[in-house]
């Protein structure tokens, strides 16, 4: 099998992993300060790439490694608020939906950013995202859940990351980031939680620990080592179209472990955010061309 062809199972896989990490994470934290969380979260996954990739990393340059501390940054901005959104979100399938808006935010931060001009599929995907996130968000009187809110910005972050990933692996290995990455975000939990009261660093809580090794391991040392070397082999028109999984394994995965509902708000408006995706990768001029054919 050619590694372009295993690179997009595992993809599909972590988003499945990405996906089950929203319920999973509501169901860990429980009143502990989510910052605790977080912070076990990244630790434990630069343990596990350190032992994974030594080879590469014993030999990481200078300037691979101000590199992975620049981009704990956006990426620390982006989970944090995800993850408050979760928790403040009755409904974490919801929260996946919204977080899935990233393939509509990155090309607008490119344009604010790198002052690329935007496509009318562009503006016609975003709004008819819009559409859907309001289905999804606004309650009976008319007011977005500030869970939204958290996700959405948290989102924006994330949205930021994955361009300045995109940058960085076109000319570097972007392996030798991944620790100094996820130590700076674990260094920027625990500044966090050290000012925050309901922090408890050793809870008895099972699930904790549990919630705590499945996104270490599987969402976060799994899903973005995958995900970044995949981009020597899949385009990144593709690798965001199969980020589209995640909120479908999310809802999926709060129906059997949160026992949420798949109400017709979340069907609607996430098929809407979903269509709006598609409608922004799809070629159209090809389409088009081909069709003439």
């Amino acid at each position: 099998m050619e590694k372009k062809n295993k690179y997009l199972i595992l993809l599909i896989l972590g988003t499945a992993f990405w996906g089950i990490s929203f319920p999973v994470t509501k169901m860990s934290v429980g009143n502990n300060a989510p910052s605790v969380f977080l912070f076990y979260r990244f630790l434990l996954a630069a343990a596990a790439i350190s032992i994974i990739f030594y080879k590469q990393l014993k030999n990481a340059k200078i300037h691979s490694i101000v590199a992975g501390i620049g981009l704990a940054m956006p990426l620390t901005f982006g989970i944090h608020f995800q993850t408050l959104g979760i928790l403040k979100h009755p409904s974490a399938s919801q929260c996946a939906f919204v977080a899935g808006m990233c393939v509509i935010i990155i090309p607008v931060l490119k344009t604010i950013f790198y002052k690329t001009t935007i496509e009318s599929k562009i503006w016609f995907s975003a709004t008819l995202a819009l559409m859907g996130l309001a289905i999804i968000s606004i309650t009976a009187q008319f007011s977005v859940n500030i869970g939204d809110v958290y996700v959405l910005i948290g989102t924006i972050g994330f949205s930021y990351y994955m361009i300045q990933v995109e940058k960085f692996t076109k000319r570097n290995n972007i392996i030798e980031t991944l620790v100094p990455m996820f130590v700076t975000a674990a260094l920027i939990m625990f500044i966090i939680s050290i000012f925050t009261s309901s922090s408890e660093w050793l809870p008895k809580n099972n699930n904790f620990w549990t919630g705590i090794f499945y996104c270490s391991i599987f969402s976060t040392a799994f899903m973005y080592s995958v995900s970044n070397m995949s981009q020597k082999y899949i385009t990144a028109e593709k690798v965001a179209i199969i980020y589209l999984f995640e909120p479908v394994f999310a809802a999926i995965a709060s129906y059997f472990i949160l026992d949420e509902n798949l109400t017709w708000r979340l069907l609607i408006g996430g098929s809407l955010i979903m269509v709006a995706t598609f409608i922004t990768e799809a070629n159209v001029k090809s389409f088009v061309s081909n069709k003439a054919l």
